[in-house]
């Protein structure tokens, strides 16, 4: 009897083009992952290449400047315009979203902020006639980039990062950039002291310039290696974006805080620039000594920022800004009663740790303020705006008030009590921090604390930090995808 042979299973067309279509999808997915790996990890290094840049541009140049032989309205103009640039140029970058591939913005401001800081190391080559004009104009050329970054940054990084790896992910982006930057702010403290004692400070500068450069150019080449699946310009209504900000604007709890935080920034903005005038001509602290001193502020603030917020999450962000607030008007009067290194240490972490606390929770409460479903990208956007606008007069009021306060000082018999002239200006800051305190603080709400889920749609990360006025962070706003059809 004949064997009978098997019967081959035959698939319809339609199983076939389905058992393809998976397998096509199957491959699509494990390639979309490979980049991101990619992606992220490219991320990564790109933190550390930039770190070199912002410590360098956070801490270094007003010393620069006072090396420059800045007049105190100059250092004044040095702190506030950039910040009131910065701002104008983050609205000028939305709108170029709506024209440009995002990843393409960044790469060429990148690059434009690499020419620019070499451009600044040829000032400290070269030190022309009018070298503090052309660096504020180069510094703000520097800010003007770096706030055309941050918007399409925010939005990249917001789109791609996965909801489960967000936390481990900026965690370690922070700890890098903390670390390479407290290094480089370092490094410099010791290249400056060095080329110092040998009349050779303009080198020390023009390589930390370069050293900048360096970093941010090689930043623009891994952002070309990281992958955007958006590749066209982002069509982001302009005028829907300003309607929005009117919008925050009209929420009063939201202005009162605003106004509160600007305020308090702007205050601090009269005396910010010159506690390094103070540290590096009056008492004549070698470079490396006036690193330590801001390294002091910033490593409290650091790890001080745990306590802090397990203290807010107990007893609510209100309270903690009442407490440091009112320990931050206190903070420029200290620096009257000593000027030994140990005493100016022992100050910056005193400085550091109700900093820590009032950034901390000033960004809580803004996230506890904001009405539910609501854009925080829009209040958060707003409210620095207005800070910008209020630091660029307080830094402009405090170079007024620097530059006759040696004759005030004179006039007024101060100066037998006063040792420098630049003491009017600290208790100038403190008064109007004092006056911010008393008019605000009374009538700002308490909100109680919003439940944050572990999976938020905004991150809120450390950007960079200075000595003297604390810890920045940053917020993303996360883009959620479509499922895949």
């Amino acid at each position: 009897m004949p064997k009978r042979q098997p019967v081959k299973s035959q698939q319809s067309p339609t199983e076939l083009g389905d058992t393809s279509e998976a397998s096509r999808l199957l491959e699509r997915r494990k390639e979309q992952k490979s980049l991101l790996r990619t992606t992220l990890r490219y991320s990564q290094k790109e933190a550390l290449a930039s770190s070199a840049m912002t410590a360098t541009s956070d801490n270094f140049f007003n010393a620069f400047a006072i090396y420059l032989q800045a007049s105190m309205t100059q250092l004044g103009i040095l702190t506030g315009i950039p910040q009131l640039f910065g701002a104008i140029t983050q609205i000028i970058s939305i709108w170029l979203g709506n024209h440009f591939c995002r990843k393409n913005i960044i790469i060429g401001s990148a690059i434009a902020q690499s020419i620019t800081l070499l451009s600044m190391a040829a000032v400290a080559v070269l030190r022309p006639s009018n070298g503090i004009w052309y660096f504020i104009a180069l510094a703000l050329m520097h800010h003007g980039l770096l706030n055309l970054i941050q918007p399409q940054w925010r939005a990249w990084m917001g789109s791609i990062v996965p909801a489960n790896r967000r936390g481990s992910f900026f965690a370690l982006r922070t700890r890098i950039i903390m670390f390479a930057s407290l290094c480089v702010f370092l490094a410099g403290g010791a290249l400056l002291t060095a080329v110092d004692k040998i009349d050779l400070t303009w080198l020390g500068f023009s390589l930390l310039f370069v050293i900048a450069a360096v970093g941010r150019l090689n930043s623009a080449w891994l952002f070309s290696k990281m992958h955007d699946e958006h590749l066209q310009p982002s069509k982001v209504a302009f005028v829907q974006t300003l309607i929005a900000f009117k919008e925050a604007w009209q929420d009063p709890v939201f202005r009162q805080y605003s106004l509160l935080v600007a305020t308090m920034q702007s205050m601090v903005a009269i005396s910010a620039p010159f506690f390094a005038v103070y540290m590096l001509a009056h008492l004549e602290f070698t470079y490396l000594e006036f690193v330590l001193s801001g390294i002091a502020s910033i490593v409290t603030q650091f790890f001080t920022l745990k306590f802090w917020e397990k203290f807010s999450d107990q007893f609510g962000n209100r309270l903690v800004i009442m407490v440091t607030s009112g320990a931050i008007t206190l903070i420029p009067l200290l620096w009257l009663f000593s000027d030994s290194f140990i005493y100016i240490i022992a100050i910056q972490c005193f400085s550091g740790l109700w900093w820590s606390g009032f950034t901390l929770s000033t960004a809580n409460y803004l996230y506890d303020i904001r009405p539910h479903h609501s854009n925080f990208a829009t209040y958060a956007a707003t409210q620095a705006g207005l800070a910008a606008v209020l630091v660029f007069v307080g830094s402009l009021l405090g170079g007024i008030v620097a530059s006759y306060a040696n004759a005030f000082n004179e006039w007024s018999g101060l100066s037998l009590w006063l040792s420098s002239s630049l003491f009017i200006v600290f208790i100038c800051s403190s008064l109007g921090r004092l006056l911010v305190f008393f008019y605000f603080i009374p009538n700002l709400q308490d909100t109680g604390i919003r439940q944050r889920p572990k999976m938020l749609s905004l991150v809120l990360r450390v950007a960079r930090f200075n000595a003297i006025s604390g810890v920045n962070f940053d917020w993303l706003t996360v883009v959620k995808k479509k499922p895949e059809e």
